[in-house]
């Protein structure tokens, strides 16, 4: 737990103490293509331009700073942004969602989690076999979608599990509902999560339930994701040990196994998304509220859908003043990704990117914070800005910057 005397340092560094820190993830909104793309087979990629190119138009955003970051090209500049605004790099060796998020709260990897480009070894499958009973269908990188029409009809007829990955750091078990029913799948994706550990240690193990018949098969809401638990204390379990609430919206708790949480909300998609965090504007409590907008990645960025993408960007600018309008004079509104997913190259995988962040609050001053050198730097601006310790984390806090003379 932080010092008395530590926590007491850093309230005094910033010129405020907030009472609620609202950080929303746009998930693989990325904002060009990071230093080291080309280590990753991603050079060129750019979300945001691929974005705008197909017709995304940001005003609130673009008035909040996007337009100003460093290397963003593709937007109008506005004349006086209200808000601060920075262009973050990913040190963590990963470009998958629990690496970044978990670096934003403290944990930066140094080492790649596995991946299967083909797929996963004999004894991996012949022990998932051996604990469940159930034959492996699939066991290669597919797409989510077309996995479940070339293999659903088999699996409907055997009760095989359809298992596959990405070019991420995944293992992904689909099954039909009326196969086996969701609590059942749930159950079999925990063993899967048993046995991917040690040098197999997958970020996530993904429930991916389905229903509809052949041919006309859709994927349901009812995914789960099991991940890894963080190797130590990240900003969430500070600010909890501290007494605070820490409130993780979509799918925040499972990307940390529930770790650091003290109320988890689940959502089905943006819009349901948007709308529960509107709900926590409206609500009294003190502390973090974070929060997961999946659908950019998991519906769009995945699908090579630029239009489907700039939509979903509009709905979120659209909702940004009502958000706004919902902030005391001691809340912050925090605006970030985890990596990139451009819609707009030929590959359908997460692409390595720069992610934005925007600063907004009565008590922010709007600047550029320049380019960061890691995603922890969030999580040590929303320690003090809280006025809780930094707990021996990595990155450096911006908070003294963002309410200097502020007011």
């Amino acid at each position: 737990m932080p010092s008395a005397d530590g926590a007491r340092e850093r309230k005094d560094a910033c010129k405020m103490k907030a009472k609620r820190v609202f950080l929303i993830v746009l998930d693989s909104f990325g904002i060009g293509e990071a230093p080291d793309a080309a280590d990753w087979g991603d050079e060129g990629s750019d979300t945001l331009a691929s974005t705008v190119r197909a017709g995304a138009v940001l005003p609130e955003m673009g008035a909040l700073g996007l337009g100003e970051i460093d290397g963003v090209a593709c937007l109008p500049h506005a004349e006086s942004p209200a808000g601060a605004y920075a262009r973050l790099t990913e040190a963590s060796r990963g470009k998958d969602t629990t690496t970044g998020h978990w670096e934003m709260m403290g944990v930066v990897s140094e080492h790649p989690m596995p991946t299967y480009p083909d797929g996963f070894p004999q004894e991996i499958i012949g022990e998932l076999e051996r604990r469940t009973g159930r034959g492996v269908l699939c066991n290669k990188p597919y797409s989510g979608t077309a996995v479940i029409e070339d293999y659903g009809e088999e699996h409907l007829r055997t009760g095989a599990l359809i298992v596959y990955t990405s070019a991420d750091s995944v293992l992904q078990i689909a099954a039909h509902e009326e196969k086996i029913p969701v609590e059942e799948l749930y159950r079999i994706c925990g063993i899967a999560r048993e046995i991917m550990q040690g040098e197999h240690a997958v970020g996530r193990v993904i429930a991916r339930p389905f229903v509809g018949e052949p041919g006309c098969f859709t994927r349901t809401a009812n995914r789960h994701d099991f991940s890894l638990t963080p190797p130590h204390d990240t900003v969430m379990n500070l600010l909890q040990k501290a007494g605070l609430d820490v409130v993780a919206v979509g799918k925040i708790s499972d990307i940390f196994a529930g770790s650091g949480v003290t109320e988890k909300i689940l959502t089905q998609g943006n819009t349901d998304g948007l709308a529960k965090t509107t709900a926590q504007l409206e609500r009294d409590f003190n502390g973090f509220c974070f929060v997961n907008l999946v659908d950019f990645d998991m519906l769009y960025g995945h699908r090579n859908d630029p239009a489907g993408y700039a939509a979903a960007l509009m709905e979120f600018d659209r909702w940004l003043p009502g958000a706004k309008a919902l902030l005391g004079p001691d809340d912050v509104l925090m605006i970030t990704a985890d990596h990139g997913c451009d819609p707009g190259t030929v590959s359908t995988d997460h692409s390595r990117e720069y992610v934005p962040l925007l600063v907004y609050g009565d008590a922010i001053r709007p600047q550029n914070l320049g380019t960061r050198p890691t995603f922890a730097d969030i999580g040590q601006t929303v320690l003090e800005l809280l006025g809780v310790g930094a707990g021996g984390l990595p990155g450096e806090s911006l908070a003294k910057r963002l309410t200097e003379n502020a007011i």
